[in-house]
Formats: structure tokens, sequence, C-alpha cells
């Protein structure tokens, strides 16, 4: 169903996350990298973040459970356990030669203005809503039932109230805390990068995006519009829009005068910000976007909610992570 303030308020802790990550730790959320670097690179660049995108499932648990996502059964048999580890294999291998996925370059490279991160993007989002509206002719994608998909609904009071203070308390942390409480250190960059995967994973929990059906909806105008979900055409107007005028305000890695040094992000002494350009583009890189969106089109998952729902449901997870890390070998 269609959750506009739901997913506006999860865009808005998307962006809270993403961005935070990038103005005070100079870094960029890719969730994928982030991923692939806990298994074979252990650093304190990648498993705080990723332990804060876990742990935002205890207090959506705990205060919303009604958020948590409703997700198909686990694989039961060996073909369902085989297919599923086939997907984690398509997003493993896929993110790994298209060097990112929703997160880094839809959500972060677009809103960079990055022309290598709208060709992934445009590569991969084509291939995911081809996948869902023709293969198996859209039988994957779910029905409401005998409502129409787009027919909105709003949050309850509880709902509400635990949304707006996770997005409040954002807001107040990144915008007014961090920047005049916090010091430049590797402790206060290491807590921060926990806290930005905290946010970051409440807003997929709030927004929708960890949910697979509502994904899979979300591409449903192309063939069968009663199935159709707009509610994550929103996090591109509070999610990318917001990161965008964050980009062009405060202009990370950038001199903010002609002639002068670039400013320093808040908490660390230097940018790690991806330096490829289109000129590096190779076949690889397009085979491993379409593999992606492949993958996201077949179930609706992409790395970060393929993180929070491995911990909701463990059976899945073991398939879909194993394929996934045999993925990034090649």
């Amino acid at each position: 169903m269609f959750t506009p303030i739901h997913t506006t308020l999860g865009a808005l802790l998307l962006f809270q996350g993403s961005s935070g990550l990038l103005v005070h730790n100079g870094a960029v959320f890719g969730i994928s990298s982030l991923l692939s670097g806990c298994a074979f690179n252990p650093s304190r660049d990648n498993v705080p973040i990723i332990a804060g995108l876990v742990s935002s499932i205890m207090p959506v648990y705990l205060f919303a459970p009604s958020l948590i996502p409703s997700y198909p059964a686990p694989p039961t048999s060996l073909a369902s356990a085989v297919a599923t580890l086939g997907v984690g294999i398509l997003l493993g291998w896929g993110t790994k030669n298209g060097r990112g996925c929703t997160s880094g370059h839809m959500l972060c490279g677009l809103s960079r203005l990055s022309p290598r991160s709208l060709i992934a993007t445009a590569v991969f989002f084509v291939t995911a809503l081809l996948t869902a509206n023709f293969v198996g002719s859209g039988a994957n994608i779910p029905s409401c039932g005998s409502t129409p998909c787009y027919t909105p609904i709003y949050p309850s009071g509880s709902e509400f109230g635990f949304m707006a203070g996770a997005a409040l308390l954002a807001a107040i942390t990144n915008f007014i805390i961090v920047p005049r409480k916090a010091r430049r250190s590797e402790e206060s960059r290491v807590a921060f990068s926990y806290v930005a995967g905290l946010e970051f994973g409440l807003g997929l929990l709030i927004s929708g995006m960890a949910d697979s059906a509502k994904v899979l909806r979300f591409f449903a105008f192309l063939t069968d519009p009663s199935r159709f979900d707009p509610s994550l055409a929103l996090i591109i107007l509070f999610g990318i829009g917001p990161s965008l005028f964050t980009f062009l305000t405060e202009k990370p890695g950038q001199g903010h005068e002609k002639g002068k040094p670039a400013a320093k992000p808040t908490l660390a002494e230097e940018w790690k910000l991806p330096t490829a350009t289109v000129g590096d583009i190779n076949w690889r890189f397009v085979a491993g976007a379409a593999s992606f969106g492949l993958a996201w089109g077949l179930r609706g998952v992409c790395p970060g909610p393929a993180i929070l729902r491995a911990v909701l449901q463990p059976t899945w997870g073991l398939a879909t992570m194993a394929g996934y890390l045999f993925g990034n070998l090649f």
C-alpha cells in the first residue's frame, strides 16, 4: 500500500545517514562495498557502519514492531535454496563489478552529480523494471488483495511518534551535536560511523525499502497499475533531494573558494571519495550493474535490505549471504 508519511520520514533518515557519513566522516555510504569489506577486510571504516545498520532492528522491534516487514517464506527445499543462493551470487558479482548499488550509486552517487553513477543507476533500474514485469509474466509482484496497491494508508499514533522522533533525533545529532560537540578524532569518527549505520537502517525499515514486496510493487506500473505502489518515488524527493542540496551547499571534497584548499570533514582528516570517472567504465561495470538489476527485479532485495532480512530470517540470509560473498570473489 502507498505509505506517504512512512516513506517520507524514512527517506529523511536515509538522507541523514548517507549525507552525515559524507560530511562528517568524508566517506560515501556504499553498502555493497561496506558489506564485502566486513567479510574480507574488516576495519574501523566498515564494521561500525554495518553494526549500526543491524542494530536498527532493535528499536523498531521494541517500539514499532508493525514496521518490521513480513517476508516471503524462507527456502524449504533444495530448489528454493539454490534459487536463493543464485540471487545472492547475482547481487555479489553485480555490485562488485558494477561498483555499487542503490545506496552508493543511486542515493549517494546521483546526489553527488556523478555521471558514472547515473549510468549505473539507469542500467540497474531499467534491468530491474523489465525483470520484475516480464520474467514469469510479473508473477513475482505480489498484489494487495482486492485493494489497489496505490491506495494510501497512514501510520498509527505510536508509529508516527516513533518515526518522527527518530528523524528529529537524527537531525539534531547530525546538524547540532556532531558539528558543535564532537572533536576530529579516530574515536569520534568510529562512533559516528555506527550512528550513521543506525540512521540508515532505520530509514530502510521505515521507508519500506527493506520490504521486498513493496519494492517489487514499485516496479508494477509498467504492466499492472493495480499492483503499483508509488511510495518509493518519495525517496527521490526526500532522500536524494536533500542530499543533493547538501552536496551543492557544503561542497564536500572541494574548495569552497577558488584557490583555497578543500575543507576537511567534521571528524576526519581527509576525504575518501570515489575517483573513478566515466572513462573507467568497461564491460564488467555495465554487466555488473545489469546483474544487480536482475537480482533486484527478481526478489526486490539489494544489499542493505538483504543484511536486515538476513538477521530477521536467518535461513534465507545464510543462502543469500553465502551467494553474495561467493559472487564477490569474481
